[in-house]
């Protein structure tokens, strides 16, 4: 009977131990693919862009928060308006408590079609207090160029509030002078761009690096068969279409925008000086430093006395200053980094003596003097 329970038991850890290495051996590969990205997070395609679009317009139904008697521009552009519809008013009787000035932008997507909705953002001109509850009247957006390729009208909406009584004061939460609109533009004119007959594709690295390339290009190669793209730079490659796919570029764009590599990047540490905050790229190395890092605390304290003399003595009150000074200097010991130091190396060595955010950026900043440190040190 004991026996066949230490079978059992022997059994049960044997599947337990199999378990555990399944998991491991999975999780290994999950880790893996994790550094992989897709060629489409990587690259744009020349002449595939967004176009900005600004239009300057106004927005009515306004509580009582919009623009001051004043604001000149703003009476001047509901005077137009109103007389456009055929309505004569005096614009130095009108009154524009309920009327906004707002600049309206927006971006016009590639291959946006006539009729499609486009997201805007409205911003305050004037001196308004809100565009709560407001709604934007009829808009032209336009290009560089100044031609109108969208129109924008509808309500609008706003991600905060503001409230204030006649004296003085109030409260505000988030930014009440800027507004979106959901859709609240629609596409009048197209941008001609077509894909479809080209010979040839340039594909730019958001993030240009010799390395990357190369290895975009060689994922590319391998999946079409053929030496059809070829590295220009640290940003382009160039990428010549099968004949075959000459009619059909989308669907090439496609089968190849899923492809998957490893980026490189530069060895680089960037410092915020203002907030303290210290990024540290994967890639950095160091030489063989040893670092000691301490504060010195000087404290001078002063005392005021008086000194009186000795009963019947000759003599004279007088004031006496007592200064007393005290100096304390942190022991932080001596921690020797080694040649080749990896990121964890060196944040596990400095943990080990204590040191702050702000003791890191003076510590870089050494090390770099030094010469010590194989990376970028850039100071934001």
């Amino acid at each position: 009977m004991i026996t066949i329970k230490k079978q059992f038991k022997k059994h049960i850890l044997f599947k337990n131990l199999i378990f555990y290495l399944t998991i491991l051996i999975c999780t290994c590969f999950v880790t893996n693919s994790v550094f992989a990205i897709r060629l489409k997070d990587l690259i744009s395609i020349k002449g595939v862009r967004y176009n900005q679009l600004i239009g300057y317009g106004l927005v009515v139904g306004l509580n009582g928060t919009g623009d001051n008697k004043g604001t000149g521009f703003t009476t001047q552009s509901l005077s137009n308006m109103m007389k456009n519809m055929g309505i004569y008013v005096n614009k130095n009787k009108m009154k524009i408590k309920n009327v906004a000035a707002v600049i309206i932008t927006s971006k016009l997507p590639p291959f946006a079609r006539i009729g499609n909705k486009i997201d805007i953002v409205l911003s305050s001109v004037g001196d308004a207090k809100s565009l709560s509850g407001g709604t934007l009247l009829l808009t032209p957006l336009k290009g560089v160029n100044g031609q109108v390729y969208a129109i924008a009208q509808g309500a609008v909406a706003v991600g905060g509030y503001g409230a204030s009584g006649d004296a003085g004061g109030g409260t505000t939460k988030n930014h009440p002078l800027v507004a979106r609109i959901a859709g609240g533009a629609t596409v009048e004119k197209e941008i001609d761009f077509a894909l479809n007959d080209k010979h040839k594709l340039l594909f730019s690295l958001k993030n240009p690096d010799f390395t990357t390339a190369c290895r975009l290009s060689d994922a590319i190669n391998k999946k079409t068969g053929k030496n059809s793209a070829v590295t220009l730079d640290s940003s382009t490659i160039q990428v010549n279409i099968p004949a075959s796919m000459h009619s059909k570029v989308p669907g090439f764009i496609a089968s190849i925008e899923l492809l998957e590599i490893q980026p490189d990047t530069v060895a680089k540490i960037i410092v915020n000086e203002k907030t303290g905050t210290i990024v540290v790229g994967e890639n950095v190395r160091i030489s063989t430093v040893a670092v000691s890092h301490g504060n010195l605390s000087i404290t001078i304290k002063e005392t005021v006395k008086v000194s009186q003399p000795e009963p019947f003595a000759k003599g004279s009150t007088v004031i006496v200053s007592d200064t007393k000074i005290d100096i304390d200097e942190e022991n932080k010991k001596v921690i020797l980094i080694p040649e080749g130091a990896t990121i964890g190396h060196l944040v596990r060595a400095l943990n080990a003596i204590g040191v702050t955010p702000r003791d890191l950026i003076s510590i870089f900043q050494s090390i770099k003097a030094l010469g010590a440190l194989q990376a970028d040190l850039e100071i934001i």
